[in-house]
């Protein structure tokens, strides 16, 4: 059934079980994800809802400006669907999925209102700015760059995100840009040809997720692709085990998978991981209540 998120009106889907309900779900998105229709979010609710647990997917808010979503302007509407979801599900445990970024808005939102419990697949716990200079340098590294451009990506990053910061000039930061935008690695950086006009334009650069972490009770699902370029896994997993103290927490690694939770990177529902279905349908069956 459609229905519509908070405020903004956001357009939303919600798929029910034909029968009883054990609990509800609502889909976080990534970043590039931002359709209700993307294939990892119409792969759960076609995997849900014969289990007994809704799903509740929605479309993101658009940018402005081409400025990012700010996080807690995600995890508002992850709340407000959250209290959609409760209006349809009832007096059920209902939780939050959460891809890439939105691994990062789903964990501020349930500090922000009820959650029962999150699926957060591909989830950096560093900040923002600390998970594109790995993700970056990955790149670089697995299209075969040695050490010496490695150097000159993190001096063109450090420039860039200290622009962002207020630190450094906007001369000399775009004159590192222009530098590096000679160099055949510079589609990999993920950096503008032109920095914006004033700085601040990347809004949670610096968040950090441990203070976050720290706030979480209820049970977690984390689930990493063997071969994530993206993600600083053994730095991410350092905090989680840090901070997180007050939850139950389940670490997944998806074999043959990278960022997504798909065999060989594939983008279509054929390629998701049966593994990665396997693993959420059975920690769901253990931690909702019984059909």
């Amino acid at each position: 059934m459609e229905t519509t998120i908070g405020a903004a009106g956001l357009p939303g889907m919600l798929d029910l079980p034909a029968g009883p309900v054990r609990g509800g779900l609502v889909v976080v998105h990534g970043s590039h994800a931002g359709q209700r229709s993307h294939f990892l979010y119409a792969h759960l609710a076609r995997l849900l809802p014969p289990a007994g647990i809704a799903v509740l997917r929605y479309d993101r808010r658009p940018r402005v400006d081409g400025h990012d979503v700010p996080l807690a302007d995600q995890a508002e509407d992850a709340c407000a669907a959250l209290a959609e979801l409760r209006r349809h599900v009832g007096a059920v445990p209902v939780g939050l999925w959460g891809f890439s970024q939105g691994a990062w808005a789903a964990t501020l939102a349930a500090t922000r209102c009820p959650v029962d419990f999150l699926v957060l697949v591909g989830c950096s716990a560093v900040s923002p700015a600390a998970q594109m200079r790995y993700a970056t340098a990955e790149q670089l590294r697995r299209h075969g760059y040695g050490p010496a451009d490695l150097a000159e990506l993190a001096e063109l990053r450090r420039l860039a995100e200290g622009y962002q910061r207020g630190e450094v000039s906007r001369p000399a930061a775009q004159a590192a840009l222009d530098a590096a935008a000679r160099r055949r690695w510079f589609p990999l950086t993920f950096l503008p040809d032109e920095l914006p006009e004033r700085p601040g334009a990347w809004t949670d650069m610096d968040h950090d997720p441990a203070p976050v972490l720290a706030r979480l009770t209820g049970p977690v699902l984390l689930c990493y692709g063997e071969t994530d370029a993206w993600i600083p896994i053994e730095d991410s997993l350092a905090v989680w085990r840090r901070t997180a103290r007050n939850i139950e927490l389940t670490v997944a690694r998806l074999a043959g998978c990278d960022h997504a939770p798909t065999l060989g990177e594939s983008e279509d529902l054929d390629g998701v991981s049966p593994q990665y279905e396997r693993l959420l349908l059975d920690w769901l069956d253990r931690t909702l209540p019984p059909g």
